[in-house]
Parts: structure tokens; sequence; C-alpha cells
């Protein structure tokens, strides 16, 4: 009896061993949904000012986007980091959104996404954040007229990149989170909470370290019924981040319909008001 059940553990644990190791070896598959390429602008129903543009990374990367310049005097430009599924396509409606309020947009697939070149990684988007934001200097559009949104994914790159935006001198207008992580750690724990993600996640995010040194105005959207990433990651930045600050929270409000609920009127009255 003591053998059998002595086999039964040792059968177990090289079971689990396995899984670990194929989890550890495929966990940028887990983490990363690519999309295939996006349509045009004039297809995905923009305004003819909206241009497809293409810029470079620091390590030799192409990225693919959609750009327009503000469209009134002293409206900003919002650079969108978007989450880690799907294309440029899948933001359409809220580029829209941007444009018909007269705002400035530069969205733009990660590498690896839509019709960007290379695969996804955590220093892979820093880089490519930074490259958006070298594009958008390039066109003359300078820092404290840009908003930096972040979605999801992109809100782990939203606040390194407006970090290290205010360690430079140069923070955005604004910030603006939706459905945003503490870490990408802590999400993994809760998706998977058999595996060690601790001790075995690559591409970590750790937002919360940096929450505090974004030198901006910080607006958070976060729905409620999150069952993805629980309200409580955005409640735990809210509550770590500098004034000035503000959230905004939907009671019934899931991951990924936030704007259905009123996000996005929400942000451009945020918005109007720090213009005030």
């Amino acid at each position: 009896m003591g053998r059998l059940v002595m086999g039964f553990l040792l059968a177990a644990g090289l079971g689990y061993a396995l899984v670990v190791a194929g989890m550890y070896l495929a966990q940028r598959r887990f983490q990363y949904h690519p999309g295939p390429p996006a349509g045009s602008p004039s297809a995905a129903g923009l305004d003819d000012g909206v241009a497809e543009v293409r810029f470079g990374t620091e390590d030799g990367e192409t990225l693919a986007g959609w750009f327009a310049p503000p469209g009134r005097a002293g409206a900003p430009t919002v650079v969108y980091f978007h989450g880690n599924a799907g294309n440029l396509d899948w933001l359409a409606d809220k580029a829209r959104h941007f444009r018909k309020a007269g705002l400035g947009i530069l969205f733009f697939d990660w590498r690896g996404f839509g019709a960007s070149s290379g695969r996804p990684t955590e220093q892979g988007l820093y880089a490519d954040g930074r490259a958006a934001l070298a594009f958008l200097a390039g066109q003359g559009i300078a820092r404290a007229d840009q908003v930096f949104y972040g979605e999801s994914l992109g809100t782990g790159v939203a606040t390194l990149m407006a970090a290290e935006a205010a360690g430079a001198g140069a923070p955005p207008r604004a910030v603006v989170l939706e459905a945003p992580f503490t870490s990408a750690v802590a999400v993994g724990a809760k998706v998977y909470p058999w595996l060690p993600v601790g001790w075995l996640m690559h591409d970590r995010y750790p937002s919360l370290g940096r929450i505090d040194r974004l030198g901006a105005p910080l607006l958070i959207l976060h729905g409620e019924a999150d069952s993805l990433i629980p309200v409580s990651h955005g409640r735990t930045l809210l509550a770590a981040a500098a004034e000035p600050k503000a959230g905004w929270f939907a009671p019934a409000g899931e991951h990924a319909d936030l704007w259905d609920h009123g996000a996005g009127e929400a942000v451009l009255d945020w918005l109007r008001g720090l213009e005030r």
C-alpha cells in the first residue's frame, strides 16, 4: 500500500512539474493574443484627417498606427496603449469618440500585433511606448499636450511611460488607466492559483511601484464586476497615486465594456475639467 501511495505521489509530482514547465515555456502565448493586420482608418469609419503611419523602435521593429493631430486649438492628443488582444480595428469606436471631440489621436499596435513587426515582451512593449512618444515629438506635439491612455495590459506601459516622462521633467497633460492592474503577476496568480506565478513569470509590469511617480493628473476607470482584473486593483492603485487623481467605477461594468457604461463621456468630462 505504501509503495502504491508513493508511486501515485511521484507520478502526480512529475505530472505537475511537466505542466509547470510547459506553462513556463509557453507563458507569452497565454499573456499576448495578437490580432491580424487592421484595415485602414477610412474602412474603420474614421474621418479623413486620420492617417495610417509607421514608425520605428529603438531595437529595429516597425509599428503600425493611426494618427491625427488635434482638430481644435488647445486640445490634447491621446496616445492609446491598448490591451493584450486584438488590433487597431477593435479600437475604432474609441478613436472616433476622441476625434469627434476634437482631440488628436495616436493609436498603434504593439509589436507582433496587427501589421507591426516583432514579438511582444514586456521590455519590447516599453520600447514600443517610447517609440510612440518619439513619433509624436517628431510631429511637433509637446509632451504637455499628450494624454497617456492605457487599457488593461497597456496600463502597465502607460504607467511606466508617465513615470519616465515625469522623471525627465516633461510629464504628460494627464494619464487615464482603464481596468488597470497592480501587476501582471497579481493577475496571473488569480487566474492560475495552482502555479508559482511569482517565480515563473517573465513579463511582470509592476505598476503599483510606479503609480506614485506619474507627475500628472490621473483618472482610473474600473468595473465593479470585472472578473479578470478585480476592481480592488484599480482602488489600490488610486489609493497609492499622488494627487491630483480621480476614480470612476461602473457598478455593473466588467473588464471590456466600460465604454458601454459611459466611460468615454466620463473621460472627456474629466479632461475638460483639467482645461478650466
